[in-house]
């Protein structure tokens, strides 16, 4: 393990056990390289039996059974925290309102944030842990200076450093992710848990948003938002071309779902271009009109000491995209990025734009606003 490596400690380490197959493995490799492990479950649910819908989600009380199983075998205490009122205010209650407002959140980045390393690794320090340990598939660095940077995977087919870029300082000095490490595949994975008898080990993957219990997030947006709220599908010149029944139901770069009775004049699909709940309207248009050249973005959070001047970077848009160079500014509390091979497609306002410098994560940012080369529509 690269986490707090030559110094010898045993150190008191919090592991978060989801219930699935990666933490538990993390829990497990922890414990063995010598640390005083305690596994907890986060309870993020007020109702925890709705939670889950096949292989969704990891917080119903079937994953507390789980986790609680796989620390019984793993030979350490277990306990459950009710986090359910924060993870409902922070995660659930942002995602319906950033919909709202037209724009496209990552639930999963702002529950690293808010809760995983925030809410949890503030109650383990205030009981004397050292660190909290996560199934996450990144790495942590302790530089010559002795300062921890983020960095990707062994693995980068598995990684996961984007939805953790908005760690600080701060936050990587107790961070410790046992799997970030080792080149290994998800079977070698399964089949590590199931050589250490964790009862996990062929337990599905959880997938989407855990708590649409359903995946359908359009239903679940209109449970909160009051129900269908009709408006207009127009075209980049402004003519109606159909309705909608709520534009919280859309994203920037979607194609499915328009239902557009007449086809394009050159026949060819049309694209979400822009949301306006001020108007409620969705704007549509051509895919070549998704073409972005620069984006701002704000609320930056920087994994170290924050860039100074224009500097060249690679950066990532989404959990599982690729990433490409970049000239990255802050201005002021912006971060201002330009696409240096060319346009990107797809970018809607509310994702995140993670700065890699090689392999070490550098910051994320909370795209505002986008520039596209043919700008027929203006976002906000």
């Amino acid at each position: 393990m690269t986490d707090f490596p030559g110094d010898g400690r045993r150190l008191r380490v919090l592991a978060a056990m989801s219930g699935g197959v990666d933490s538990a493995v993390a829990a497990a490799r922890a414990a063995e390289a010598g640390h005083d492990v305690t596994g907890v479950h986060l309870a993020l649910s007020a109702n925890p039996q709705s939670f889950r819908t096949g292989a969704r989600g990891c917080c119903t009380l079937e994953d507390s059974r789980d986790a609680r199983r796989a620390a019984d075998v793993i030979g350490i205490p277990f306990y459950v925290w009710d986090l359910a009122d924060r993870f409902r205010e922070d995660v659930v209650d942002d995602f319906v309102a950033e919909y709202s407002a037209g724009r496209t959140p990552n639930p999963c980045l702002r529950c690293n944030e808010k809760i995983k390393f925030a809410a949890l690794l503030d109650k383990a320090l205030a009981l004397g842990f050292d660190a909290v340990c996560t199934g996450h598939y990144a790495t942590v660095v302790t530089s010559d200076d002795g300062t921890r940077e983020l960095h990707r995977a062994s693995d980068e087919a598995k990684d996961q450093s984007y939805v953790l870029g908005v760690l600080d300082e701060r936050q990587l000095a107790h961070a410790m992710f046992p799997l970030g490490d080792t080149l290994t595949t998800k079977d070698e994975i399964r089949a590590e848990a199931e050589r250490r008898g964790l009862a996990v080990a062929k337990k599905p993957d959880s997938h989407d948003i855990c708590f649409i219990a359903d995946g359908d997030t359009q239903g679940f947006l209109a449970s909160r938002l009051g129900g269908p709220a009709e408006g207009d599908i127009l075209d980049e010149d402004g003519t109606k071309l159909g309705t909608h029944s709520g534009a919280y139901g859309f994203t920037v770069g979607q194609r499915k779902g328009l239902r557009l009775g007449n086809p394009a004049a050159d026949g060819k699909p049309r694209y979400v271009l822009d949301i306006s709940p001020v108007n409620n309207t969705v704007t549509v248009g051509p895919l070549d009109a998704l073409d972005v050249t620069s984006l701002t973005a704000i609320k930056p959070r920087w994994c170290g000491t924050p860039p100074s001047g224009p500097g060249t970077y690679t950066a990532q848009l989404r959990a599982h995209g690729a990433d490409g160079p970049v000239t990255a500014e802050l201005v002021g509390d912006e971060l201002r990025v330009r696409f240096d091979a060319g346009p990107v497609r797809g970018i809607a306002p509310g994702q995140a734009v993670v700065l890699y410098d090689g392999t070490r994560v550098v910051g994320s940012a909370t795209i505002a606003t986008t520039e596209r080369r043919e700008a027929a529509v203006s976002q906000a």
